[in-house]
């Protein structure tokens, strides 16, 4: 990466306004920011009365932070921002909604600041999601007595609560334990003749002392699905978001999997947390990442998380996987590391900047074997990056490595009148203005970006939402020099799923004409450049860059020119807390041009698909590449 750092003076002039402005009046008022003060027990919580729906000040709070996290869920997440956006939420101690996944105790203060917002016009879908929040972040709020107690439950131990097979609460402990089951059935577009999805498992959760979190997630899944899906599968030898697989029985397109994931956090003090886990994050206020997505499988990883004034700054450290999952065998490893600073500008203004690398130092070591000597390459990981502050290309040049692949970008996103949100994305792989200027369409101009907005409550009507996406990615962004430092992990892409050297408009309507009922209807219209059999136009972030066949003419679209249209209409209804039934529509229609043959993968891609889902505490499996 080249002059990347030429955007490192956007920090100074974003912090310079910023300083000049007075703590917003619409701060936390209880001094504590969005920390715990752990020498203060927290106060014995009263009663609630449903009488008033406000957080009714003065009553005792069970913790002002959160040491567990919202799981990301696409759908979960889209009523969270779009309340986000209503009521403000980057204000210390509430959502900042550019790092996901949120704790728990700021999406509870979300929900008790809807419901204390009088000027905000709740419609009673609005005050179903308010309470459903509370219910299902009820360590975290005051106001969960009466909302979320059952009166009869089963056993006198089982469903004390309706968000929960089984809770405990305590001053020093709190524990969830829920069932997670994902039952889908739909007709195919292959050779068989239906796809499938049987999900069984167990969610646990739960806190000690109020600074120790702990969320454990474990599934085993068998899966049949759309031939379509089955090509991405057999080309990259990876089942999407998943890690280690086996075919299930001999059919073609059928998977059998276990999803595990796991964390613990640890509330540091009053503005920073730890968070060490196997598990998904991501970057941004887009439907898609071009930083960091939640597609990949879970990864092993060290959070650092401090927000203090108008600072969030975020360190990850991960371990990730060179090789596709699909062999019970050691992989080898490679590592990333990353910041991400962002700065509250104004209220309702939001700039960060992110930087990343990728590395894996490998070493030969000599050992003797039987006698004799041996050589063996071993993975190391540079112990310079866990450095927090410093700028990671100033690190590989000092200690004469040359093993990284670096990444440099922003982000923004700025809320206007509490009704519409305008985001973004910037991300510099390799950046040489003069090549830029040229426009000869060099290989190693690599960038990626992309612009949105979302309209709450489109011309009045409630509850009714529309979102709009761009992403532009050239050829070859994400791709290195090898496996040990592209930018993937377990053979799935670390930011957007389709790779690189396309563009992509996203279309995304909301509506929600009853309290448990949510339909969806999603747009997505891609142009790609594929990748002819045995070459490397620079969609694939799987293959090395040194197997391009040419310096210069690449744009986007080059390769095998594609266009892809994916559309998706969901109806999700919600007959018990995190208990829904779906039914699913989904179209597809992709068209080649170019003179080379398409690779046997593309080629049966199209049809209609219908489905219909029970899902319990559990995310939609989504395909939408």
């Amino acid at each position: 990466m080249k002059n990347t750092y030429l955007l490192l003076p956007l920090l100074a002039l974003l912090a310079a306004p910023a300083a000049a402005q007075d703590t917003p009046s619409t701060r936390p008022t209880d001094g504590q920011g969005n920390w715990l003060i752990y020498d203060q027990p927290p106060k014995p919580a009263e009663p609630y009365n449903p009488a008033l729906d406000g957080p009714q000040v003065g009553r005792g709070a069970k913790t002002t932070m959160g040491t567990t996290y919202v799981p990301l869920d696409n759908d979960i997440y889209r009523l969270i921002d779009r309340y986000a956006i209503l009521h403000g939420s980057d204000e210390l101690g509430e959502i900042h909604t550019s790092v996901r996944p949120y704790t728990r105790t700021a999406v509870a203060r979300l929900a008790e600041r809807m419901l204390a917002d009088s000027s905000a016009g709740l419609s009673v879908q609005d005050r179903f999601n308010a309470r459903y929040f509370l219910r299902d972040n009820w360590h975290d709020t005051r106001l969960d007595s009466t909302i979320n107690a059952r009166p009869d439950p089963f056993l006198n131990v089982l469903y004390q609560r309706y968000s929960d097979l089984y809770s405990v609460e305590t001053p020093e402990f709190s524990l969830r334990v829920n069932p997670v089951a994902g039952l889908s059935l739909g007709n195919n577009d292959g050779a068989k003749n239906y796809s499938f999805l049987n999900t069984r498992g167990v969610q646990v959760e739960g806190t000690v002392d109020q600074r120790l979190g702990f969320y454990a997630f474990l599934a085993d899944n068998q899966m049949a699905v759309p031939f379509y899906v089955q090509e991405r599968v057999e080309r990259d030898r990876a089942v999407p978001h998943e890690g280690f697989w086996k075919p299930f029985k001999t059919t073609p397109g059928q998977y059998d999997f276990l999803s595990a994931r796991g964390y613990v956090t640890y509330a540091a003090g009053r503005h920073v947390s730890l968070q060490l886990g196997h598990d998904r994050n991501q970057i941004g206020n887009g439907y898609r990442s071009l930083i960091l997505s939640d597609y990949s499988s879970p990864y092993l990883f060290l959070k650092v998380q401090t927000r203090v004034w108008k600072f969030k700054y975020q360190n990850l450290f991960a371990q990730l996987i060179t090789d596709p999952s699909d062999k019970d065998a050691a992989y080898d490893r490679k590592f990333l590391a990353m910041h991400h600073l962002s700065l509250d500008v104004m209220p309702n203004l939001n700039i960060g900047l992110f930087e990343s690398i990728l590395s894996s130092s490998r070493r030969t070591d000599s050992v003797v074997v039987n006698g004799r000597v041996q050589t063996q390459q071993r993975n190391t990981f540079e112990l310079q990056y866990l450095n927090p502050i410093i700028f990671y290309r100033a690190i590989e040049q000092s200690v004469g490595s040359a093993d990284g692949n670096a990444l440099l970008g922003l982000d923004f996103k700025w809320n206007i009148k509490k009704r519409v949100q305008v985001y973004g994305q910037i991300v510099l792989d390799e950046f040489v203005l003069s090549q830029i200027r040229s426009g000869s369409g060099w290989w190693a101009n690599k960038q990626a970006a992309q612009l949105g907005a979302k309209y709450i409550n489109v011309a009045g009507i409630k509850n009714f939402d529309l979102q709009g996406e761009f992403n532009f990615i050239r050829p070859f962004t994400y791709q290195a020099i090898d496996k040990y430092r592209d930018y993937q992990h377990a053979a799935q892409p670390l930011a957007h799923p389709m790779g690189a050297n396309l563009w992509e408009l996203i279309g995304i309507a909301s509506y929600q004409p009853l309290p448990r009922l949510h339909v969806v209807g999603k747009g997505f219209l891609v142009k790609q450049g594929l990748d002819p059999i045995d070459q490397n136009y620079g969609s694939n972030v799987l293959l090395p860059y040194t197997t391009r066949p040419a310096e210069f003419g690449f744009k986007v679209g080059s390769g095998i020119t594609s266009y892809l249209l994916h559309t998706d209409l969901t109806a999700s209804y919600q007959a018990a807390h995190n208990l829904f039934l779906d039914g699913k529509l989904v179209y597809r229609h992709r068209t080649f041009s170019g003179d080379a043959p398409a690779p046997a993968y593309y080629t049966a891609d199209g049809g209609a698909l219908a489905s219909i889902a029970l899902r319990w505490n559990i995310a939609q499996r989504l395909h939408e590449f």
